[in-house]
Order: C-alpha cells, then structure tokens, then sequence
C-alpha cells in the first residue's frame, strides 16, 4: 500500500515552498494576496458537493486544507499565530460549545435547547454588549444574500425584529404593483428599489426556512438549462448557435 501523507507532511511542503530556496511566487504572498484563492476554493467544496462528486470532494478539501497551512504558517513567520494556535482554539471552542457532550453529557438533547445553548454560550465568549453588535457582528465580505440570511436570523434571535409573513407579502405586493414605474426612476432610485425588493424576499425566504442563496443557484442551473435546451434544439433543426434570439430565450 502506498504511503499516505499526513498533515506534517503538508506542513513541511509548506515550510520548504516559504524557505529560502522555495517558490518566488508562494513566498510573494501575503493574507491579502491570498484571499481570492480562500473564496474560490470553498465554492468548488460546494459545488462538489452540490455534484455528490467524493472524489472532487476530497480534492478541494485539500485545496482549502493548504489554504488554512499557507495562511498559518505565513502567520508564523510575522509572529502572529501557529497552526498549532488554529487548532488549539477550534478544539477548545468546540468542547465548549458543546457542553452537552462534554463537561454536562445530556441523552437525548433537543436540536432547539442546543441551538440556544449554542447562542449563549457563543455571546458569553464574543462579550457582546447590545443586539446591534450581535447583528453587525455578521461580516460585510459575505456575498449580499448569505449576508441578508443570517443578519435577518440574528434580528429575530435577539428580538429585534418579529418576522411577520403577512406583512411581507404584503410588501412584496407593493413592490410588483411599483414594477411597470421602475423603469423611470433614476439609477440611485433603482438600486434602492431592487435592493429593498430583494431584501423583502430575503426575509420570506428565511421565514420559509428557505436558503435563498442555495434557492438562487438552483434557479439559475435551470435558466442555464434552458438556454442550453433551446440551442440544441436549434442546432438539431439545421441552425446555430447564433440563430437563437431573445424570443426564443422567453419561451
């Protein structure tokens, strides 16, 4: 059987690639630089598993393995943190925010008491001092409808806002009814009114306990789908790819 590397190993690959006779371009890169490279490859986990694809599944969880080692051991040499830091302090999060399982075992625990049990803890450890430092505590780098999602979640948790599903489709009527002058505003009156309309739908949407994110992607596979359908459908006539038109689009 062939050897299997372990997480030394990756760690000593990451090490030499950083040393003096490692790689210009690993040893150029900074947290900054490396950002994108973060964001890409947890979207390729997702959209592994979103295939059911194990095996691209494994890969791009060692892609975002690497990013975690890269990330560390640049911390390292600033004299930030350790990946030993990393995950001493995942561990002891963990056991603590599961004292369930671990220092009060208890048989049978309902997901709702853990669930708050889980936000309480997590409050006592932040030293969050008002529901606004709870509900900004969501970060702003977060693609807008994630954002939305669980700012939206944490509004209700602390009660600062009551979700009432028939005012929001009663706005969400508004909205439709101010389609047809949308056209006529100007571009700042526009992104507000998109804006708003979305974020109303977000709020359905979580009140539906509908990921809208996920709702989203699964819309779009099917425009996309559709696209691909009524090219075929050309081609298979005798015509091509650019004879399809925006006619055909709306059917």
């Amino acid at each position: 059987m062939d050897k299997k590397y372990t997480i030394e190993d990756l760690r000593n690959v990451m090490k030499k690639l950083l040393g003096e006779n490692g790689c210009p371009w690993d040893k150029a890169q900074t947290h900054s630089s490396l950002k994108q490279y973060f964001i890409e490859e947890t979207y390729e986990v997702i959209d592994a598993i979103n295939k059911n694809d194990s095996v691209n599944l494994c890969e791009e969880l060692g892609d975002v393995l690497f990013q975690i080692i890269f990330h560390s051991e640049l911390a390292e040499k600033e004299n930030l943190f350790s990946f030993e830091d990393v995950t001493d302090a995942i561990t002891r999060k963990m056991i603590q925010r599961h004292p369930h399982v671990f220092s009060d075992p208890t048989p049978n625990a309902k997901k709702e008491d853990i669930n708050l049990k889980w936000d309480s803890i997590k409050k006592a450890e932040k030293g969050y001092k008002s529901n606004m430092e709870i509900i900004k505590s969501v970060p702003v780098s977060l693609p807008a409808l994630i954002r939305s999602e669980k700012t939206i979640s944490k509004a209700e948790k602390t009660n600062t806002e009551h979700i009432d599903f028939d005012s929001l489709v009663e706005e969400n009527l508004k909205f439709s009814s101010m389609l047809k002058s949308a056209n006529h505003m100007n571009k700042t009156e526009k992104m507000s009114f998109i804006g708003n309309f979305l974020m109303n739908l977000s709020k359905i949407s979580h009140f539906l306990q509908i990921n809208a994110e996920f709702s989203l992607t699964n819309a779009l596979e099917t425009y996309i789908n559709n696209l691909e359908d009524i090219e075929t459908a050309k081609i298979t006539a005798g015509g091509t790819f650019e004879d399809t038109d925006s006619e055909d689009i709306k059917a």
